[in-house]
């Protein structure tokens, strides 16, 4: 049970003689104040009866207006313990007084900050250049949370699409950001289940296909020529390397070294950039092959397989250079696979995720399970992996429906 009373604080009387009154609620032997922005003389106010006396010129008005504050506090407590027996002093007083005003992007930012060193160097850096697109557009910072709204959300996707031509696909990232800044505000109590706009405007999600390369064009690809001068036919080794390897990503092999492969167990064992979680995986026949193109005789356990980017001591203690370098090497290695791509005539552009799908729809019509092709790709969910059991799905239907009529 909790209590509430009107008092005057007479520990806080000002140089006029006058002291404020309060609410005080207690709660399992806690107590929250809560100002009623009024200041009393002490001989105006009588304790017994909680009522302004009538030496005071506006005591009707006042007790009305005090009375009208103890009833609708009283009926929050009670509606609040109806709902939840845990209901601390504090929530009590939120709930009567109502919850500070949040500036919404003085939160993002630091919320930002915070999560700097829990997601990659990329996700903050998207992180950060949406909550500064949506600046941008607000046009100032002055903004709390409640002042987002679904109107707000409509405006903002209209100007994101036709100010600054992003698709439907950028514009739900963008949301995206700006919901996990909600969810997060909510967790540390600081906004209400009630200023979440998210569920009453919802930009249309753009269809995604999952691009892979099918038994013939992937066989085209690995036989195809490329010049070997440059970096050409070592991004064509790290993508059938990929293929045969469990779709490793681009990021692990470009820094993959000796020390992480067994040569007797033909297994490769690190620790994914990604997820942070150490990865084993046994590797396939032509994995090994593309391996044994690389070794030399005096290779060091710590030596690159693949000399495709310059990963060094610096790329491995900071971490600013290890994405400025990554991010590198991934425009040229797209740039090798995108002309790789149009020499074989490819309906869509090549990329080295590519790689990951091809691995995952090979595994698949292959019969291996999905749980081992989720386990395999280091998914943390094996909903994720069951995307590409769909493409199978679509793939058995389209050859019935041109196959037997």
């Amino acid at each position: 049970m909790s209590s509430i009373k009107v008092v005057l604080r007479k520990d806080k009387i000002d140089k006029a003689g006058e002291a404020p009154l309060y609410l005080r609620v207690i709660k399992d032997r806690k107590t929250k104040f809560i100002s009623l922005s009024l200041k009393l003389q002490l001989n105006e106010w009588d304790e017994d009866k909680q009522k302004v006396k009538k030496n005071h010129q506006n005591s009707t008005r006042l007790n009305a207006y005090l009375s009208k504050k103890v009833a609708d506090a009283t009926g929050e407590v009670a509606d609040l313990e109806r709902k939840n027996k845990a209901t601390s002093a504090r929530k009590i007083k939120e709930a009567i007084k109502g919850k500070p005003l949040t500036n919404f992007f003085d939160y993002a930012y630091n919320r930002c900050e915070q999560l700097k060193d829990t997601v990659t160097l990329s996700t903050y850096r998207s992180y950060r250049n949406n909550i500064e697109k949506f600046e941008r557009f607000i046009g100032h910072r002055e903004l709390m949370f409640d002042d987002i709204t679904a109107t707000t959300l409509k405006d903002y996707a209209a100007y994101c699409s036709s100010r600054l031509g992003n698709n439907n696909t950028t514009i739900n990232y963008a949301f995206r950001i700006l919901n996990l800044m909600f969810r997060e505000a909510k967790k540390e109590d600081l906004i209400s289940n009630e200023l979440v706009p998210f569920t009453k405007f919802k930009v249309k999600k753009n269809k995604t296909t999952k691009r892979y390369l099918n038994t013939e064009q992937f066989e085209a690809f690995i036989n195809l020529e490329v010049p070997q001068e440059h970096k050409a036919q070592v991004i064509k080794d790290m993508f059938i390397f990929s293929v045969f390897s469990g779709g490793l990503r681009f990021g692990d092999i470009i820094e993959l070294q000796w020390k992480h492969y067994d040569s007797k167990n033909h297994r490769i064992t690190k620790t994914i950039r990604k997820t942070k979680r150490q990865h084993s995986i046994r590797i396939g026949q032509k994995a090994v092959d593309i391996l044994e193109k690389y070794r030399t005789q005096d290779q060091k356990q710590n030596d690159i397989i693949f000399p495709f980017a310059k990963v060094e001591e610096l790329y491995f203690k900071d971490r600013e250079y290890r994405s400025l370098i990554t991010s590198r090497a991934i425009s040229l290695s797209n740039m090798y696979l995108s002309r790789m791509g149009k020499e074989l005539e490819l309906p869509f552009n090549l990329s080295f995720h590519i790689s990951r799908h091809t691995f995952a729809t090979r595994a698949l019509n292959n019969g291996m399970r999905i749980e081992h092709v989720s386990k395999l790709m280091d998914h943390s969910d094996i909903g994720i992996t069951q995307v590409y059991a769909k493409i199978i799905s679509s793939e058995l239907d389209n050859a019935v429906d041109k196959y037997i009529n």
